[in-house]
């Protein structure tokens, strides 16, 4: 084989750059953009926090799905595989409705019907579907949706793992969850890295589904004030720029982690402490 060849210069990230830094300057000097993004930026914070939120507890969820998957009895082997195909048949949007106006009415009847005594007893207040936020109602639909995929890539990474090293573990006198927080799990994060941070933005870009629900996201933002103000080429434009910086930032910055993992002093640093 023949000598390793240099990695290509970034050209692509110095032409996104350039353009980030013209747009900057773009909005600098114009009172329109100003405005327009004024506007528009005051989401930014809703559509962080959907973003981390959603992603948290989906993450937390896949996990769960994973391990059931992975476990040696046969139903939650089934259930767990029934609940990964059925969530991610489901296109993210129609998820979205579902969950926004047909399964949290249901929840809600439900809780009245099991919390009927202690409501009746006067010790709580009977819960109503407008109690629940349209945001939180978002942020479960994105949990669910997502939690699918996740279960899927936690589940390949775990499997990754050698066999001989669990096994090793065993030997040794290891129980299962000091195997799988020193032996299983180091090794499972780095393979399945970029795929979970894919979805990671990806989940920032399918934020902006909550603005169908009116959640006052970016997106939800740049709607309300294009319908306005009928500046539509100036308003996506702004919101496009927002999001570009962010998934963009967002991936080079899991590029340089997954070089740090992958790197020989990350994966044997401590081997002579």
């Amino acid at each position: 084989m023949g000598p390793a060849s240099k990695p290509d210069f970034p050209w692509w990230l110095a032409a996104a750059v350039a353009i980030a830094a013209a747009a900057a300057l773009a909005i600098a000097a114009s009172d329109l953009y100003r405005q327009v993004f004024s506007t528009v930026v005051a989401g930014i914070g809703v559509t962080v926090f959907v973003t981390l939120i959603a992603f948290a507890m989906a993450s937390l969820l896949g996990l769960a799905v994973a391990l059931m998957g992975l476990s040696q009895s046969i139903w939650l082997r089934q259930t767990a595989r029934f609940y990964v195909e059925m969530v991610r048949s489901v296109p993210i949007l129609v998820l979205l409705f579902w969950i926004a106006f047909v399964g949290v009415p249901l929840f809600v009847t439900a809780w009245n019907f099991i919390t009927a005594p202690l409501q009746d007893a006067g010790l709580m207040d009977a819960l109503v579907v407008r109690d629940v936020s349209l945001l939180w109602r978002a942020v479960i639909a994105l949990t669910i949706a997502y939690s699918s995929f996740i279960a899927e890539i936690f589940r390949a990474g775990i499997k990754s793992v050698a066999l001989g090293q669990i096994e090793a573990a065993k030997a040794l006198g290891l129980g299962r969850y000091r195997r799988f927080r020193h032996i299983v799990w180091p090794q499972a994060f780095r393979t399945i890295l970029p795929p979970y941070g894919n979805d990671f933005i990806a989940m920032v870009k399918d934020s902006s589904l909550v603005s169908i629900l009116g959640v006052a996201d970016i997106t939800q933002m740049a709607k309300v004030y294009a319908a306005g103000s009928f500046r539509f080429f100036e308003t996506y434009s702004i919101v496009a720029y927002i999001y570009l910086f962010l998934t963009v930032g967002l991936s080079l910055a899991l590029r340089g982690l997954e070089k740090r993992l992958r790197s020989p002093e990350s994966q044997y640093g401590d081997a002579g402490r």
